[in-house]
């Protein structure tokens, strides 16, 4: 374990792969294996060029559901990804990323490496290559989410790294959520939502978001809940232009709970305006905001 977190850079992943679905007859110890392995993968990698301190690694929980076994050493699973930020001064973690991938299919034998190439990231075995793929993937999505939260435009890089895994990701018979034409919320959309310039103001409300709202509150509650109302304002806007937008779902999926605790203690005429913006932006949990009445 000591070379292992001599090697850990920017995440703090607490990685777990179920398998229960399968029943009782699978070999459970493939799946142990497995799980130790994406742990592995994840903190043991250096994913970008600067150097985090302990304190600064990104706490995050990667869950593979195995579902069904296809037979051949292949697989059919979910893969939820939830990633958080502290907030200065606070002991308050902030959900910046939670989303649920249905769509993963991949190829594991017990003791194959973790293998990952930028350069070449299908391999030689698209169903092996995927999982790996599939991973790095939200690892940059993850990375580019945080830099945003503490730069303005500070995950583009990251951001550009997932496009190019979209890119030359695997393909095969049964791999899929690469594609725009497989659907209107994948991996592919994902990222085109973050790098396309019709959601430019989405990287400002990261920053505003968390910069100039949650690490202002410390010091002055009103001030820091003016500018996440201000993102409000912001997101009201890009739903007005690009209606249905992955981006923005994937934001309330990530902060609703969050924007509940927020406005709740707002003076009354400021919760009402939350409470009507937080319902039209994110209407599947319309109901939830309209308690807080």
């Amino acid at each position: 374990m000591a070379s292992l977190a001599a090697g850990a850079q920017e995440f703090r992943a607490n990685v777990s792969v179920q398998a229960a679905q399968l029943g009782t007859n699978v070999e459970k110890r493939i799946f142990n294996t497995l799980q130790t392995a994406l742990n592995e993968f994840i903190n043991g990698r250096r994913w970008t060029d600067d150097a985090f301190t302990t304190s600064e690694r990104i706490e995050c929980n990667f869950l593979l559901n195995v579902t069904q076994d296809l037979g051949n050493n292949t697989y059919r699973a979910s893969l939820t990804v939830q990633a958080g930020r502290p907030v200065y001064n606070t002991s308050y973690t902030s959900s910046i990323f939670n989303t649920q991938d249905n769509n993963l299919v991949f190829r594991y034998v017990e003791f194959q490496p973790m293998e990952f190439n930028e350069q070449r990231i299908s391999g030689n075995d698209p169903l092996a290559s995927n999982l790996t793929a599939v991973v790095a993937y939200y690892c940059y999505i993850i990375l580019g989410l945080d830099y945003d939260s503490f730069s303005p435009r500070g995950g583009d890089n990251y951001f550009k790294k997932a496009l190019n895994i979209v890119n030359n990701a695997p393909d095969g018979k049964d791999v899929s959520g690469w594609k725009a034409f497989e659907g209107n919320r994948n991996r592919y959309w994902l990222q085109d939502n973050l790098l396309n310039v019709k959601f430019a103001r989405f990287h400002d409300v990261m920053y505003t978001y968390h910069r100039l709202g949650l690490d202002q509150m410390y010091e002055d509650v009103n001030k820091g809940r003016a500018a996440i109302m201000n993102c409000l304002n912001m997101l009201m806007g890009i739903q007005e232009d690009q209606p249905n937008s992955m981006v923005v779902q994937s934001f309330f999926a990530a902060k609703n709970e969050e924007l509940m605790k927020l406005f709740s203690k707002a003076p009354p005429q400021e919760k009402m305006r939350a409470i009507q913006m937080l319902s039209v932006l994110d209407v599947p949990n319309a109901n939830k905001y309209q308690q807080m009445k």
